[in-house]
């Protein structure tokens, strides 16, 4: 062993054993993006795990999406599983509530009483009933400790209960033992055909109270000095496969076991990233953002390999299945983090998605607990797996290719039109949003370019390349300077205010010809030349952060965040920042990014400025904390911008970390002035994905001025 690698060698224990000495957990405050307009689930789980067990509160409106809003004091039921941060509000299947009364509907609670960390979630209910909650990847444990001065202890099941516009179709339970109930609960909503099946085992024999159909039953048990445990294992597929969820995953009653190897599961994930930073309030917004980006996509097979697929039908796969693909959220960011922390899962990710295509016949574009929602624009499942095949992952190549252009050629969301015309004219579509639906295509064809031209298909090239180029073509108006709808006709559409915004009723999908003019990540040089050269570009993107104006009564509430026009709150504005490195300007973007950082996210319990959308929010801000993030939507290329953190180990996988050393920064050294990559000068401000992977050390020399850094051309992205 050469003297290089000894010493690389003891550098990484060291990292290791540093990371895994430390507690992550004691960093995470479960409680951020709770309030607000965050929608994040409060609960307990594990990393990626299908059961997300938590209270389901009596409220619904659009702030109790996940089942639960900080500002809220009763509770409906425990569900085993719900989302996170979506807009949207479903799940909350299998409910359980512990009772000190058959009767009740509904228990009160206080926020003094309410504990939470990873993996773990405690409240004292005003009936006085103590409920802790734990969970493993797809079995839900509580621990219910009942008051003295109760003769007997209820436990509630509602099948019928669910979150939002999610309702019970058909539901069924039955008593197999004095200790084990099993049942299914299918409902629709955001998922047209959702299917749940459970086993609940209970620590002593209980008896039913009372029944009410298919769908609602009581449980009784004499109270005693000992709290009653249930473990809730659920399937997508079987209760036989429910129950050996149950026997594999947790064969004990050791609740704080339990607890200690959730925690456990956690501390191990979250210590991928290890920052060194002075902020306490940043270092819990930082592994809090970490602890929200691992909660989708979920597990969505048992432990025995079986899952059910896309077409309704069980299969048995030797890969791990997964659901809840947020997609129009995570291609930004979501996907790309996972790429660099989480390498080990993307096999089983692209298995997935293939395995989609193969029974849709189609990549997801919004896939929840197996089903297609089809919710959002474009096509935004063709980006992450392509930018998994650029990135040299386990995939066949080709196979990709042949899902994304299956995807890509059929006329559904307006694709018909798009081939027809070669962009969607706005009078022909019914469904509105024909610009943002263009643009997210065009990002979409443009990846399928990419490997068609690494694979030497030429053809295929050619005209997916002309496909993604369509956002000049067609939707640019050179007047205005906006992307704009465009009839069948030839014309752009009349009236025009490019503040205005009608939630899907106009040409945009949460959002305004502002936030919609800089939706080109895949060709940012293409564009600029739409504006007509560097110097209009930039002050166009000036004015961006600086304009204000009315959007209208009826402009979608997911525009928040606002800077100016920029609205950091929702996703189409994520990369937008990060243009100026393109144009040679990272100085530009360094004091924006700060901002952003400083002042759209804390550690409050309003900490997000828009929902959290299934890890895409803290995302964000786990890779820009870092000094990077990958604009191009496929193939890896990372965009430096301004380091949060003085010093950020990675551990990139395969015995290497990646290390982004930030000398001399501060609040006010936010500006990068020079770089070395291993020890060596470097000038580009960006690095391709393939150099962070291989591990090494990135020296960023921060100062309080702007510089010359990555102001060549030959530097620029």
């Amino acid at each position: 062993m050469t003297f290089k690698k000894f010493f690389a060698l003891v550098a990484f224990l060291t990292v290791g054993m540093g990371a895994w000495a430390q507690n992550f957990t004691q960093y995470v405050d479960p409680y951020i993006g709770t309030g607000g307009h965050g929608h994040v689930f409060l609960g307990a789980n594990v990393p990626y795990g299908l059961v997300q067990v938590g209270p389901t509160q009596y409220k619904r409106g659009w702030d109790w999406c996940s089942g639960y809003h900080y500002s809220d004091s009763v509770i409906i039921g425990f569900g085993q599983m719900h989302l996170s941060g979506t807009g949207i509000g479903d799940l909350g299947d299998i409910a359980l509530l512990p009772l000190t009364d058959a009767s009740q509907r509904d228990v009160m609670f206080s926020h003094k009483g309410e504990h939470a960390r990873p993996g773990y979630y405690s409240v004292m209910l005003k009936s006085g009933v103590k409920v802790d909650l734990t969970a493993t990847a797809r079995v839900a444990f509580h621990r219910y400790s009942y008051p003295a001065d109760a003769q007997t202890a209820f436990v509630r099941l509602d099948l019928a209960q669910g979150i939002g516009w999610d309702k019970m179709t058909k539901s069924a339970f039955k008593q197999n033992s004095p200790t084990e109930v099993s049942g299914y609960r299918y409902s629709t909503g955001w998922a047209k055909d959702q299917r749940v099946y459970f086993v609940a085992q209970f620590s002593r024999p209980v008896n039913v109270a009372k029944a009410q159909g298919d769908s609602l039953a009581v449980f009784s048990t004499p109270n005693n000095d000992e709290p009653l445990l249930v473990k809730v294992g659920i399937s997508p597929v079987s209760e036989d496969n429910a129950r050996a969820n149950i026997a594999a995953e947790l064969p004990s009653w050791d609740f704080r076991g339990t607890v200690a190897k959730a925690n456990e599961a956690w501390n191990n994930e979250l210590g991928k990233i290890v920052i060194t930073t002075d902020d306490d309030a940043a270092r819990r917004t930082f592994y809090t953002a970490m602890y929200h980006s691992m909660f989708a996509p979920s597990v969505f097979s048992d432990v025995n390999g079986d899952y059910r697929g896309a077409d309704g039908k069980v299969y048995h796969g030797d890969f791990k299945n997964y659901t809840t693909f947020s997609l129009w959220d995570t291609y930004r960011a979501a996907h790309p983090l996972m790429t660099i922390i989480h390498p080990e899962k993307q096999r089983d990710i692209a298995q997935t998605m293939l395995h989609i295509y193969e029974q849709q016949g189609k990549l997801p574009v919004w896939h929840l607990v197996g089903n297609e929602t089809d919710c959002m624009v474009g096509n935004p499942g063709i980006p992450v797996l392509i930018d998994l095949a650029l990135k040299g992952f386990d995939v066949d190549k080709n196979k990709v290719l042949e899902a994304a252009k299956a995807s890509a050629m059929r006329d559904e969301r307006g694709m018909g039109l798009l081939k027809k015309y070669g962009y969607l004219p706005c009078d022909l579509d019914p469904e509105y949003e024909t610009v943002a639906k263009g643009l997210e295509y065009a990002l979409a064809d443009a990846g399928i370019a990419k490997l068609a031209k690494q694979l030497g298909r030429t053809d295929d090239y050619n005209y997916f390349y002309k496909r993604s180029q369509s956002y000049k073509d067609h939707y640019f108006d050179k007047n205005t300077g906006f992307m704009r709808g465009k009839t069948s006709e030839g014309k752009f559409r009349e009236p025009f205010d490019p503040f205005n915004s009608v939630h899907r009723q106009d040409d945009y999908t949460e959002g305004n010809a502002w936030q919609y003019a800089w939706l080109v990540p895949h060709d940012v040089h293409g564009l600029v030349k739409c504006f007509g050269g560097e110097k209009p570009f930039v002050a166009k993107l000036d004015s961006l952060f600086i304009l204000e104006g009315k959007m209208g009564a009826d402009a979608s509430p997911d525009i928040s965040g606002l800077i100016g026009q920029y609205a950091h709150g929702n996703e189409p504005s994520h990369h937008i920042i990060y243009m100026y490195n393109y144009v040679g300007m990272p100085w530009k973007a360094a004091p924006k990014l700060r901002q952003v950082m400083n002042t759209l996210y804390n550690d409050g319990i309003d900490g997000l400025s828009g929902n959290e959308d299934v890890g895409q929010m803290s995302a964000w801000y786990i890779l820009s904390s870092m000094g990077l993030y990958q604009v191009e939507p496929a193939g890896g290329k990372y965009i430096f911008g301004s380091p949060l953190f003085n010093k950020t180990v990675v551990n990139v996988g395969g015995g290497k970390t990646f290390t982004i050393e930030a000398k001399n920064n501060s609040a006010k050294n936010i500006y990068i002035q020079s770089a070395k990559l291993n020890g060596k000068r470097y000038t580009r401000s960006y690095i391709d994905y393939k150099d962070i992977m291989k591990g090494g050390i990135l020296e960023f020399v921060m100062g309080d001025q702007p510089s010359t850094f990555g102001t060549k051309v030959s530097d620029r992205p």
